[in-house]
Parts: C-alpha cells; sequence; structure tokens
C-alpha cells in the first residue's frame, strides 16, 4: 500500500490515570501496524513516557509534532494537545483532571477528523464521571460524537467480536427509565440504523436481525409486561414490512442459552447490560466498541479504565489492537459501499404492451 494511502487512525489517550496509555503502547510496540495505518494518538508526550516508564516498557520511536499535518507515515505518530502537560497522573486514582485530560485529546481528535487530517478514530477508555464539565456533559462518548459530529443523524451503539453484534436501542440509561424510553418509534429507527451499518460498515448483503423482548420470557403474552405486543412486535412487523430482515421479539435468557445468535447477522438489546452483559461473557477480550449511524467512523476496545490494574504491566491490549483494526477495516468498507452505490444505472422499465425497453432518461 502506498504511503500517502494508508488510512490516518486518531487514537485518544483516554483517562490518563487508568490503562490507556498501556494498551496504546503495547499495540503500537507491534512495527507491523504500521504497515496498516498511519497511528496518530492524541495527548502527552510526557504522559505517555511516565506511564512507559512505569510498566518498565523499552521506549520505541515516536514521532512527537504539534499538528496532525506533520505526520510520518511509517511511525506512531503523537499530536501534543494543549493542556495536557499541566496534568499530574496518580495511577489507578479517579480524578478530574484524568478526565479534563481525556476531554482534551477527544475534542483535539474531533475536530482534526472533521477537518479531514485523520479518516477515522479509536477512543481509549474514560471515566463517564470525572470526565463530566460545562464542554462534557453526556453520559458517554456516543452522545458526544452525535452532537459534535452527528449533524442531525442519530448514534448507534454497536458491540461486535469475531462471533457476535450486538446493538442497543438505549444505552446509559438507569433501568428506572428504560421502559419509557423503549417506542416503536425508537426500536424501528435503531432497526433502520443497525441495517443500513451492517450493509455499509461490514459488507453483509441482506442481514438477518434478531430483536430482544423488554421483559422476562417475553412477556408471557402480556403476563409479565405488555411492552413486547404493544410496541416491540409492532415495530418488528412494521420494520419487516420495510424489507428490514428482523425478527422477534426473543426472550433474552433462553436466546443466548441457546446460541440462537449464532444464526443471525446482528442482535438489537433493549438496553444496556441485556445486550451488553452477554457480549462480554463471550467476548471481553476481542470486543469493539463501534458508534453507528454517523458520517465518522468510531471505534474502542471493550473495557473500561481498568484502575485497579493501572501501571502494573497487565492490561491486555487485544481489544484495542481489535478497534484499531476495525476502523481500518469499517473506513474501506464504506468507501467501498459509497463508491458502488455513487452512480447506479438508470432505470430500465420493460412495457409489457410492447416488444421493447423503454429507458427512464429523466434522470442524470
Amino acid at each position: 500500500m502506498a504511503n500517502e494511502r494508508k488510512i490516518r487512525i486518531g487514537i485518544t489517550q483516554g483517562d490518563t490515570n487508568g490503562i490507556g496509555y498501556e494498551v496504546i503502547l503495547k499495540t503500537f510496540a507491534n512495527a507491523t501496524m504500521m504497515e496498516l495505518c498511519t497511528p496518530v494518538i492524541y495527548g502527552s508526550s510526557k504522559i505517555m513516557t511516565y506511564h512507559r516508564k512505569a510498566i518498565d516498557m523499552p521506549a520505541y520511536q515516536v514521532n512527537i509534532t504539534k499538528s496532525a499535518e506533520q505526520l510520518k507515515v511509517n511511525l506512531p505518530n503523537l499530536v501534543e494537545v494543549h493542556g495536557g502537560d499541566d496534568i499530574k497522573v496518580e495511577l489507578g486514582k479517579a480524578d478530574k483532571q484524568a478526565g479534563r485530560a481525556a476531554f482534551f485529546a477527544l475534542e483535539a481528535a474531533v475536530a482534526d477528523l472533521k477537518s479531514g487530517k485523520i479518516d477515522a478514530i479509536v477512543t481509549a477508555p474514560i471515566s463517564k464521571e470525572n470526565i463530566q464539565s460545562s464542554e462534557f456533559n453526556f453520559p458517554g462518548h456516543t452522545e458526544y460524537l452525535e452532537a459534535s459530529v452527528g449533524d442531525g443523524q442519530k448514534a448507534l451503539m454497536v458491540l461486535f467480536s469475531e462471533k457476535i453484534r450486538v446493538a442497543l436501542v438505549t444505552t446509559h440509561k438507569a433501568i428506572t427509565d428504560v421502559p419509557a424510553a423503549i417506542t416503536k418509534e425508537a426500536i424501528k429507527e435503531k432497526l433502520e440504523i443497525f441495517n443500513q451499518s451492517l450493509k455499509r460498515d461490514f459488507g453483509i448483503q441482506g442481514p438477518r436481525i434478531a430483536v430482544l423482548s423488554l421483559n422476562p420470557h417475553s412477556g408471557e403474552n402480556g403476563l409479565l409486561g405488555k411492552e413486547e405486543n404493544e410496541v416491540i412486535a409492532p415495530a418488528i412487523q412494521e420494520a419487516y414490512d420495510e424489507k428490514i430482515l428482523c425478527f422477534g421479539p426473543y426472550a433474552a435468557d433462553g436466546f443466548f442459552g441457546n446460541e440462537q445468535y449464532r444464526h443471525f447477522d446482528g442482535v438489537l438489546a433493549m438496553y444496556h447490560d441485556q445486550g451488553l452483559a452477554p457480549f462480554k461473557t463471550l467476548s471481553m477480550n476481542d470486543g469493539v466498541n463501534f458508534t453507528a449511524g454517523l458520517p465518522i467512523v468510531r471505534t474502542s476496545p471493550d473495557h473500561g479504565t481498568g484502575y485497579d490494574i493501572a501501571g502494573q504491566g497487565v492490561a491486555q491490549d487485544n481489544s484495542m489492537r481489535q478497534a484499531v483494526y476495525a476502523a481500518i477495516d469499517i473506513a474501506r468498507n464504506r468507501a467501498r459501499y459509497d463508491e458502488a452505490h455513487r452512480n447506479p444505472l438508470r432505470k430500465q422499465y420493460f412495457d409489457h404492451s410492447k416488444d421493447n425497453v423503454v429507458l427512464d432518461l429523466t434522470k442524470d
């Protein structure tokens, strides 16, 4: 692959007191990663060095720059983020300084993504509590990105691995707020986004989607809840009538217990833990979080800040590597899909009353 055509992957440093830098350093210690992409880390060289020394990791060459316009394609690059050197690292401690550093890096990466200096971003883990400020008042990355770069489009959280793809109708909501958020409109919206993402981002033709129920045993025909009969099933039927191959609702326990997910290209869960608990049981070490539905590509490893193991050198980097691979693959899949659908052939109509073909020349 020619150097100038390598995909530029922005990587945000995440919470500076967690394991973000450790998994980043381990991922790009492998020189073959630079054959696949040009990494652009957003953070602080001072903080990165602190983490490298804390885990007693050998140094390797990193291009330190002030701008993503000055990259070296055969090296990991680190863009120094304004304000980063003022952050004090206290490994394993949850505090606002570490959250502030995470926000600085995220803000810089998103700005470069919007201006075309990078092609996709991979976000290292943040503390959703510590990153909160007047500038970041969102439950997580997904909601922030929807507001920042969505341009009116709605985001969909998708967790995936080689075994399974799970999307969520509701994301970071308290359980008490979930039932009111499960509406026919919300389910249909998520099904439409998921269906398009499976085709455009994952290259699946005619994807099959399983939809989970909300209540135990799928509501037992109204005995344990009415949402299945009154909301979820009608949403599935309407989406199916609109050519989305969706089925259900399935009771979540039996669905995962019997491994029915193996027969579908994607699973739509009603709420966070319903989908993520089984997903992480199946794919904790190699799962990827992907924000579908937006004009940009963003992935992240499927784990948290790891405060309890920060600085010990034991954090596994497989999920971070998988997130980088996924960002590369999705960016390429989108480019291929968009190219294939950019200039469709003009429609041809066959007039059965005449033995001829009539071309529609009214469209360019």
